[in-house]
C-alpha cells in the first residue's frame, strides 16, 4: 500500500472523529455566553458609561424582573413545541383585573384579592390556550394570536368597570405598593421573586421527569406518545405555567406604577421582547432544545444593549435595528446547528 493510500485512509478514519468533536461543542451556550460577556466587559470598561454601578445594575434587574419570569416560563412552551403569543395580553389583563379589585374592595383585603385573582386569571388563560392548541388541534400560533385579541378586548371591558370617570385606574395604595418597594437585604422584592421563579423553573426543566417529558414532546411528539408520555397534558401544563407567570409579572409590574397599563402596544412589545430573549438565548423555534438559564442571559443581553444605548446616548432608532439583527442571527444559528447534527 502506498503512502498516499495510507494518508487517505487515515483522513477518512479521522473525519468522523472531527465531526463528533464539533457536535459535542455546546454551540448554543457559546453563542449567548460569549456575546454577553463581550458586551458586558465593553460597557463596564467604557469611560463615562457608568454601567457597572450597583444602582444601574439593580435598576436593570428590577425593571426586567417581570419580563424574566414570563420569558423563563415561555421557554418551556417553546421547548415543548408550542408558541404563546398571548403572554403580553395576559400580562396586561391580569394587571387590570388586579387593579380593579384593589380599587373596588380596598385595603389589605383588596390587595390580597387582587394579587391572588390576578395570578389565577393568568393560569386560566394559559389552560385555555393549552386546550385550544392541543385537543382542538389549532396551530398554537393562530390559537394564541386569536386569544390575545380576545383578552385585549376583555381588558378594556374590565377597565371600564374599574374606572371612575375618564383616565386610568389608579392603584397607588400602600397595602399593594409594598410589593415593589420592599427591599430585603437591599435588593427589591421583584428581583427576589424573579430569582426564585427562575431557579424553580430551571430545576423543573433540568432535573425532573416532567422536564424530560417537555424535551421529548418538543423533540418528537409521536415518539414521546409511543413511549407513554401524555403529550397533550404536557403541552397544556407548559401553557398553564406561562399564563401563571404572565399573571405574576402583571401583578409585580403593576405594584411598580401608580396606574394600570391599558395600551395594546405594551402587550405587543412584551410578547415580542419575550420571544426575542428566548430565541437569542438559543432555544430552538422548532422545539426540543433550550434552557432557562440561556433565556435569562438572552433577556438580560437585550436589556443590557438597550441600557448601554441609553447610557452612551445612542439614537433609540438603532435599538430596534440591533434587536432585529440579533433575532435573525439567532434563528440562522438555530438552523445551522440543526443542519450540523444531520
Amino acid at each position: 500500500m502506498s503512502s498516499n493510500d495510507t494518508r487517505a485512509i487515515k483522513s477518512v478514519d479521522e473525519a468522523p472523529a472531527r465531526a463528533g468533536w464539533s457536535r459535542r461543542v455546546p454551540w448554543r451556550s457559546i453563542a449567548i455566553v460569549v456575546p454577553f460577556l463581550v458586551v458586558f466587559i465593553f460597557l463596564s470598561a467604557f469611560p463615562g458609561a457608568n454601567f457597572l454601578t450597583p444602582l444601574n445594575i439593580t435598576n436593570v434587574l428590577d425593571r426586567q424582573s417581570g419580563l424574566l419570569v414570563v420569558a423563563a416560563a415561555s421557554t418551556l412552551v417553546l421547548i415543548a413545541g408550542g408558541l404563546d403569543l398571548s403572554v403580553g395580553a395576559t400580562y396586561m389583563f391580569t394587571a387590570v383585573v388586579c387593579g380593579t379589585l384593589i380599587v373596588k374592595i380596598g385595603g389589605v383585603a383588596g390587595a390580597a384579592t387582587g394579587i391572588v385573582v390576578g395570578i389565577l386569571v393568568g393560569l386560566l388563560v394559559g389552560l385555555v390556550n393549552g386546550v385550544i392548541s392541543t385537543y382542538l388541534k389549532i396551530n398554537p400560533l393562530i390559537a394564541t394570536l386569536a386569544m390575545s385579541f380576545i383578552i385585549l378586548g376583555a381588558t378594556k371591558l374590565v377597565s371600564q368597570f374599574g374606572k371612575e370617570g375618564i383616565g386610568q385606574i389608579r392603584v397607588d395604595f400602600d397595602e399593594f405598593r409594598w410589593l415593589a418597594t420592599t427591599k430585603p437585604l437591599g435588593i427589591s422584592l421583584p428581583i427576589w421573586i424573579a430569582f426564585v421563579v427562575l431557579v424553580v423553573l430551571g430545576i423543573l426543566l433540568w432535573r425532573t421527569s416532567f422536564g424530560r417529558y417537555i424535551y421529548a414532546v418538543g423533540g418528537n411528539a409521536e415518539a414521546a406518545r409511543l413511549a407513554g408520555i401524555r403529550v397533550n397534558l404536557v403541552r397544556i401544563a407548559t401553557f398553564a405555567i406561562a399564563g401563571t407567570a404572565a399573571g405574576l409579572a402583571g401583578v409585580i409590574d403593576l405594584a411598580r406604577t401608580p396606574s394600570v397599563p391599558e395600551n395594546d402596544s405594551i402587550a405587543t412589545t412584551l410578547t415580542f421582547t419575550v420571544l426575542a430573549g428566548i430565541v437569542v438565548g438559543g432555544t430552538s423555534i422548532l422545539g426540543g432544545e433550550g434552557a432557562v438559564w440561556r433565556t435569562v442571559l438572552g433577556v438580560l443581553f437585550i436589556a443590557m444593549l438597550y441600557n448601554g444605548f441609553t447610557l452612551l446616548k445612542v439614537d433609540p432608532l438603532f435599538q430596534g435595528i440591533a434587536l432585529g439583527v440579533l433575532i435573525l442571527i439567532a434563528v440562522g444559528f438555530d438552523a445551522w446547528s440543526r443542519f450540523r447534527r444531520r
